[in-house]
């Protein structure tokens, strides 16, 4: 008797496709077709069983039990009752429905869900069963609705829980690859054309590529070690039929193990975490392929050619998936790696193919190679490309004709600026004991980053590229900041923090970037801050007004002083530190306000002259009663943030601020006024009119750091008129 034939759909992550086609059609199935979606086939169910065991590319296998027109909710319902579920599962069984897609009159998942669960409910009371329940977390069966031009079509979930999962991984690295993408790299590499020659993996993680690898090339069947299925308890599964093809996978995998040489295969997996070393070991004995592959703990950097000679007939591939430099600090290192890793395989490794799957293409750029074909992947959300490398005389011959290839310190414009500004500062930085300094400021225009330096910290703060300029460009003109800023300036990878600095409006002036919570002390003329590099775009102190709280704190020597808009309250502790009578220091954020006490603190200073006040400053400027000989503002450029009442613009608003701040000054008293505003323009009219004078202090309280920009900050000294 002819077992009957079933439609079937295969599920896999994006640009995996084309390759599941291939595999599917290998084990028989017929009327392959590839979609958007995902791989349509036919089988006999024997077969689909088979497929299930033994596909690598497939994250999902689907069963077709029905399928209808679906522009509304009624022929929604239509449809799934013409499924007889009943044929399917039991009411005592709980069961999921997952619905993929959407219409004009269908707009969302959860509501073509619960159309699908309503007709399933009332077809079970109307046939007299009692109705079964749902659970969305652990059903016992599962079932998907994919919602397409107005047609849905009604799966079981074949295959259960994602087919990726092989078992074998008890943990994963930082960022896990999915076995399925790892097995599609590997046929894309082309290494299993050829498994006697070696295989290496300079950044293994937790080994999943290796594994991966190793188990194709012993042919052994994936889904082998999983316990549970998403047909176990469907009422037209055939044990008989699937006892018998996990029995033929079991043996056959057995038995293909037993006969495989280990010295045929030549796997080897490098990592600089020991810890990783020691997982990827375990994942290996997990999946009973330990003897095959050879792991070792080792930077890559100091990575030789151990594993094969450049003769054509012993070189291997290199295949890898790099991190692609997210997390702060972790990008300097991995460009500084890549430049020595391209230089490296020029060296040690000719006539091998390279590898590499990233999301940071720019990355691909440092290792001054071509590649000869490129492939789209996705790694979870991230859109990532597989780059393939051929490593021969042609790479060597465009090293010849392109000089800069090799990275030569004298052909950097970039290189020799940096250069040029250190040894402009030498002198300068040793007589004032200046620790925390900005080294460049986008001096070169094409090289549109802000380089400061705080002690044995280096921060790159990169501008985003005005509209006019080339994104890719753009791009690879930091990856070569970040390159040649540590080397030139001596400064180790790890003590290099990368950001990314837009123009800030309101409460996005000072956003958090990460979560590290660390923090270093600094000395500036005699006084310690607490700074934070890693978690905000500013780092708890404005190197810009170094000399602006000098001029400030030696003012301040005897008088009371009212700091407005404080920040991490820099000005104040200098000021206490020369001396001041009493200090009010005031700002809206109380994360800044703690972080001013901290300072404090650090400088020991602890008294009732000294307070903290957490407020508007616009609104409680207003509402003071209090007065001061010395008033600082420095306000944002702009803010709408969410405990103001109105915005703030420095530009319109500054002579309302201005007047409130006169109120609270005693005879003879001073404002200073600062602000970052390009272009800035004082309204003598308007202070003329609140009998004030301004004098513009800006070329003074620039120091010689920030003395190439003269846009830096605009400051003035602002006192009733005599």
């Amino acid at each position: 008797m002819t077992e009957s034939v079933q439609q079937f759909l295969a599920l896999t992550s994006p640009g995996i496709e084309v390759l599941l086609v291939d595999e599917i059609k290998s084990f028989g199935a017929e009327n392959v077709t590839q979609k958007p979606e995902g791989v349509y086939f036919t089988a006999s169910m024997e077969l689909g069983y088979k497929i299930c065991l033994w596909t690598r590319l497939a994250t999902r296998v689907m069963l077709k039990l029905g399928e209808g027109e679906a522009k509304n909710k009624d022929e929604l319902f239509k449809a799934a009752s013409s499924v007889n579920w009943l044929e399917h599962f039991t009411s005592d069984t709980t069961f999921a429905i997952d619905f993929v897609g959407y219409s004009e009159e269908i707009r969302n998942s959860q509501f073509g869900a619960l159309t699908i669960k309503d007709a399933i409910v009332d077809q079970f009371r109307e046939q007299g069963s009692e109705r079964p329940d749902v659970d969305k977390k652990s059903p016992q069966i599962s079932f998907q609705a994919r919602l397409l031009k107005d047609h849905v079509s009604i799966y079981l979930d074949f295959s259960g829980r994602g087919l990726f999962q092989r078992g074998y991984r008890e943990h994963s690295g930082a960022a896990p690859l999915k076995e399925n993408l790892a097995a599609a790299l590997i046929l894309r590499s082309n290494w299993l054309a050829d498994t006697s020659k070696p295989l290496v993996d300079p950044m293994c993680g937790s080994g999943t590529i290796l594994i991966e690898a190793v188990a194709m090339a012993t042919k052994q069947a994936p889904g082998i070690a999983r316990a549970t299925w998403g047909f176990d308890v469907w009422l037209k599964h055939d044990e008989d039929l699937w006892q018998n093809q996990l029995t033929n996978a079991i043996e056959s995998s057995d038995a293909a193990l037993e006969q495989a040489n280990v010295s045929s295969l030549k796997v080897f997996g490098i990592d600089i975490d020991p810890r990783v070393i020691n997982t990827a070991q375990q994942n290996a004995r997990n999946a009973k392929l330990q003897r095959f592959i050879e792991f070792k703990c080792q930077n890559t950097n100091d990575m030789n050619n151990v594993y094969g000679s450049s003769n054509s007939s012993q070189a291997g591939t290199i295949l890898f998936n790099p991190p692609y430099g997210e997390r702060i600090g972790e990008l300097p290192e991995l460009v500084e790696n890549f430049v020595l890793f391209g230089q490296k395989l020029k060296a040690q490794f000719m006539n091998w193919r390279v590898a590499i799957l990233t999301a940071n293409i720019d990355l691909l750029a440092m290792l001054k190679l071509s590649s000869f074909k490129r492939y789209k992947f996705k790694n979870g959300p991230l859109d990532c490309q597989f780059a393939l490398y051929n490593v021969d005389d042609k790479q060597l011959e465009k090293d010849a004709v392109n000089p800069q290839s090799s990275f030569a310190e004298q052909d950097s414009a970039f290189a020799n600026r940096l250069k040029k500004n250190r040894k402009g500062l030498k002198g300068w930085l040793k007589s004032n004991q200046i620790d925390c300094y900005r080294l460049y400021d986008a001096d070169i225009p094409e090289f549109n980053v802000a380089i400061d330096v705080y002690g044995d910290y280096l921060v790159i703060q990169e501008y985003a590229p005005p509209k006019t300029i080339d994104s890719d460009k753009a791009s690879k003109r930091l990856q070569e900041v970040i390159y040649w800023a540590p080397k030139v300036l001596e400064v180790p990878t790890d003590k290099v923090i990368l950001k990314t600095r837009a123009k800030q409006k309101g409460s996005n002036q000072y956003q958090r970037v990460d979560k590290s919570k660390q923090s270093i002390t600094m000395n500036e003329h005699g006084a310690l801050f607490k700074i934070n590099l890693w978690d905000y775009l500013d780092t708890g102190l404005f190197l810009d007004h170094r000399k602006t709280r000098q001029i400030v704190a030696k003012k301040a020597k005897d008088k009371t002083l009212l700091n407005l808009f404080a920040y991490t309250g820099s000005v104040s502790v200098q000021a206490a530190l020369h001396g001041a009578l009493s200090i009010t220091t005031v700002d809206m954020s109380n994360t800044y306000l703690n972080w001013a006490q901290d300072n404090f603190a650090l400088n020991k200073l602890n008294s009732h002259k000294y307070q903290f006040v957490q407020a508007d400053c616009l609104d409680w400027l207003k509402k003071n009663t209090d007065k001061y000989d010395l008033i600082f503002i420095d306000p944002p450029t702009f803010s709408n943030s969410k405990r103001m009442e109105d915005s703030f613009d420095v530009q319109r608003d500054h002579i309302a601020l201005l007047a409130d701040a006169e109120k609270s000054l005693n005879r003879g008293g001073e404002i200073f006024f600062t602000n970052n505003k390009r272009n800035f323009k004082m309204d003598f009219d308007a202070l003329e009119e609140l009998g004030l004078q301004a004098t513009n202090l800006s070329d003074v309280t620039r120091d010689k750091d920030f003395a190439r920009n003269k846009h830096i900050h605009n400051s003035w000294s602002v006192k009733r008129k005599a």
